[in-house]
């Protein structure tokens, strides 16, 4: 199924090249790590979504610093509770990346509650017609009747791009479905997200965080289904009148394949992999009634990397959880309550590596009014500032799009 020259999969670089989990990640020793200070916003940024230290630059962490993994080699990780929101730990959180298929997570959260899981769907030519050369597969073929839950499955176990393309043209098309995933993005507040498909191909400008991941993870996991699916280890998928064959997940920490054992308290979620992207994983797990998140996003390639980066970082998150202060917050949608932060205006300053991607923090984490009239005329000023500045990103976007 997945041949030479396949760039988008869920399937990790080969077993050779897999290297100890103790070896690559030795805990720190004793000692509080040294914690960098927050980035000052460069022209044309507002302050970040979810709290200013997650536009820092370094390891943002306060009060469990001793026991974090000493050699993490992702460009970009972040470790949450899921029930509070709060962000325990990060680095460079909103960092704009390729997300690869942990995007899919997005096209889960939009659409997985649009159509009854035994709907059935006989697949046409037409809906395999524009899967990207390369892509992972699930294996569907034209011709054959598959059920909604039967395309999910392998969504979420083979990271199927054939089985995205069939559900989103089964939802009004790719175009249709991306303007809604973008549109569910807004919603999250995950700003850093810029949806060209539904399935997390490398497509040039599509770009998340580990951030915005992990918000459509906490809030993908609301729904039954999408835990239900991202759950299952392996299922029997239709090859054609009675015939079936077994597909097994991909994700590593579920299924303890490829030298793994499996991570105690899993409970999913999405893995990815392109030649552009690199490795991105984002799990969640629940031990003593506490369930966290961690993304890992562009570990150094090869072997077992992001999973064990990522157990690493629920290591400490559970050894820890009770005594590090929160650095951030997961914020809460739009659409059910949550309150968007205030735009504050932008300060002179030092900006993100050159590479690091464009505009990684557009909303503010201010959840105050300043007091008095000149707080009243700087809110009004970085509003306005703001607005010039997502004018301008919106139109290079366009001009992108087209």
């Amino acid at each position: 199924m997945y041949g030479p020259g396949v760039r988008d999969s869920a399937s990790f670089p080969p077993r050779g090249a897999r290297v100890s989990r103790r070896a690559v990640l030795g805990l720190a020793a004793a000692a509080p790590l040294t914690v960098a200070a927050p980035v000052r916003a460069s022209p044309g940024r507002s302050a970040t979504v979810g709290g200013a230290r997650l536009g820092g630059s370094g390891v943002q962490v306060q009060g469990a610093a001793a026991g974090l993994p000493r050699r993490l080699t992702a460009r970009s990780w972040l470790v949450a509770d899921h029930a509070s929101g709060e962000v325990l730990a990060a680095y460079n959180a909103h960092r704009r990346l390729p997300p690869a298929s942990t995007l899919k997570m997005l096209f889960a959260d939009t659409v997985v509650g649009k159509f009854e899981r035994s709907l059935t769907h006989r697949v046409t030519d037409a809906e395999l017609a524009d899967v990207p050369a390369g892509s992972s597969l699930v294996g569907i073929k034209p011709g054959i009747t598959y059920t909604v839950e039967q395309l999910w499955l392998g969504v979420f176990l083979r990271s199927g791009n054939d089985a995205v393309h069939v559900l989103s043209h089964l939802n009004g098309g790719l175009e249709k479905t991306v303007a809604e995933m973008q549109a569910r993005a807004e919603d999250l507040q995950a700003l850093d997200t810029h949806v060209v498909s539904p399935d997390g191909f490398d497509h040039k400008g599509q770009l998340s965080s580990a951030y915005d991941l992990t918000l459509f993870a906490r809030h993908g996991l609301k729904n039954a289904d999408f835990r239900g699916y991202c759950a299952t280890r392996t299922a029997d998928f239709p090859a054609g009148g009675r015939k079936t064959f077994q597909i097994q997940n991909t994700d590593r920490l579920l299924t303890g394949a490829w030298g793994l054992g499996t991570y105690q308290g899993i409970i999913g979620v999405k893995n990815g992999y392109t030649s552009h992207a690199g490795n991105t994983f984002t799990g969640a797990a629940t031990r003593g009634g506490r369930t966290l998140l961690v993304t890992v996003m562009h570990p150094e390639p090869g072997g077992n990397g992001v999973y064990e980066e990522t157990a690493a970082l629920l290591d400490w998150g559970f050894a820890h959880a009770g005594t590090a202060r929160a650095v951030g917050v997961l914020v809460e949608p739009l659409s059910e309550g949550g309150a968007k932060a205030t735009p504050a205006p932008a300060r002179a300053g030092r900006g993100e590596a050159p590479g690091a991607g464009d505009a990684t923090a557009r909303d503010s984490s201010s959840w105050g009014l300043a007091g008095g009239a000149s707080g009243v005329l700087a809110l009004l000023a970085g509003g306005a500032y703001a607005l010039r500045g997502r004018r301008r990103r919106e139109a290079a976007e366009g001009r992108h799009r087209r």
